[in-house]
């Protein structure tokens, strides 16, 4: 029976470089949110019961810096603040996450499970690329689900790290394509749905030009993923991750059974496990009166079957816990990173500058063409994006203000929620304020420098395009 080094890296152990860089730009971020509240007077729209904004009721103040302390201390008070409860959360998910894949690597189980999945398509392997995009973009834009399916990241690297491809493939294939999939929404309750809901149209209303566009959007990402592929294919040192795609691959070799169990029982209790998994993502997605609570049910789920099947594929039951919990110790500095990105939000909240934003930019829309209108909503929400990730919360925030103004230059409010959705999504997979990138990248081991230089074309090519396809809407009068 042969035995894991403890000196070998769990799976989700995250590179210390990587940490370092992510935690200087996240920092500085804070900062410079900190010092917007010297140059941005303040100001407040009084609001809803709902939090909603009630046009014409700005009210400028003065400008009045936020105190030095208050940014210093925003990483830690962002846990008791609004949002606390939802960054506990997504920390706790990831902890859980992160001892529960760790258990499975420990204890052969990636190798077993990929194993098999990988004899069965090993000659489909384009197929495997674009029907595996398909099944993460059509979650995120049916049912607004992107941070759920974090929970599927390492098995979806090593998988495609199996089939010969690399760690950025796998990110590709589904938090890339998550998140395009939740940006080229059909019908994503969490802005589709919320946004027609206070512009008092059908969901489906304009439904036709979000079905193009998702089609569209599919095809480039599976067009840059099967590129990407090829290119690495030829020579593989191309690829960014090159260096720990082998050091992967080597621990993945060597976390032979240290179990005693044969692999048939392996396989099984890991095949069930995530049978469940997807069972309760799909019922998580699908009915409403549960979807608030999706990251901690899915949380509990995670570890309770982790527990389970621990006990069960363990000789050692002490093992279970040991691999769960050194797993667990791997992610923290991932929440200390998703901390320091939630407080940035909290700064610019505190500052009070995002309504004396909103408001310059609602009076820029007043005596401008429908196109050029368009893109300052467009301009707005990529802005936004850099402090507020919620895109419930964003449309609270802006739909409701921005509608009347609009329907009076004789811009739907179709064109308004498409414009919203796009600005919304794409940049969650480039922005390091985003928890979902953060816990990504932290789950493959992957550098934010990296990633962003893998995927900064495609962003800028969408960009283009998504520019384009609004000009388009608004000559035609979507």
């Amino acid at each position: 029976m042969s035995k894991v080094s403890t000196k070998e890296k769990n799976f989700s152990t995250i590179n210390t470089k990587s940490f370092i860089t992510v935690m200087i730009l996240l920092l500085s971020m804070l900062l410079i949110s900190g010092c917007l509240s010297y140059f941005i007077p303040q100001g407040t729209f009084k609001r809803t019961e709902e939090g909603a904004i009630i046009p014409g009721t700005f009210v400028l103040g003065s400008v009045h810096g936020i105190s030095f302390w208050r940014v210093l201390t925003a990483p830690i008070r962002v846990f008791v603040s609004e949002d606390g409860l939802t960054v506990i959360m997504i920390s706790i998910f990831l902890i859980i996450m992160s001892g529960v894949f760790n258990l499975m690597e420990k204890t052969g189980g990636v190798k077993i499970f990929i194993s098999r999945i990988v004899n069965r398509f090993s000659n489909r392997k384009t197929l495997v690329i674009c029907v595996t995009v398909l099944v993460f973009m059509a979650f995120g834009s049916f049912f607004g689900m992107f941070e759920e399916l974090a929970a599927l990241i390492p098995i979806v690297v090593f998988f495609m790290l199996s089939m010969g491809f690399d760690t950025l493939t796998g990110l590709g294939v589904c938090l890339m394509a998550a998140c395009f999939g939740f940006s080229s929404a059909i019908t994503n309750p969490f802005s589709i749905g919320l946004a027609s809901k206070l512009a008092g149209i059908a969901v489906f209303e304009g439904v036709w030009l979000r079905v193009i566009f998702f089609v569209f959007i599919y095809a480039t990402v599976c067009i840059f993923l099967i590129l990407h592929t090829r290119k690495i294919a030829k020579k593989p040192q191309s690829s960014l991750t090159y260096a720990i795609d082998q050091e992967k691959l080597l621990n993945l070799d060597s976390n032979l059974l240290a179990t005693g169990r044969n692999e048939n029982i392996i396989f099984k209790c890991f095949a069930i496990f995530f049978a469940v998994q997807l069972v309760i993502l799909v019922l998580v997605a699908s009915i409403s009166a549960i979807s608030a609570f999706a990251i901690p049910i899915l949380a509990f789920s995670f570890l309770a079957g982790g527990i389970i099947v621990g006990l069960k594929v363990c000789e050692n039951k002490k093992d279970a816990f040991k691999y769960l919990l050194k797993g667990a110790i791997a992610m923290l500095p991932a929440v200390v990173m998703i901390a320091v990105a939630s407080s940035v939000k909290l700064v610019v909240m505190e500052s009070q500058i995002i309504d004396t934003i909103m408001n310059a930019v609602i009076n820029a829309l007043s005596d401008k063409s429908p196109f050029v209108c368009i893109m300052l909503i467009y301009l707005l929400i990529l802005f936004l994006q850099l402090f507020i990730g919620s895109a419930s919360a964003k449309i609270m925030l802006v739909i409701p203000i921005i509608l009347p103004i609009c329907q009076t230059l004789g811009i739907s409010p179709s064109l308004v929620i498409f414009t919203y959705c796009i600005a919304d999504g794409f940049t969650d997979v480039i922005l390091p304020t985003n928890p979902v990138l953060l816990i990504g990248l932290s789950m493959a081991n992957v550098s934010y420098g990296k990633w962003v230089k893998w995927t900064f074309p495609v962003q800028v090519f969408i960009f283009t395009v998504t520019v384009f396809v609004l000009w388009i809407a608004t000559l035609i009068g979507y």
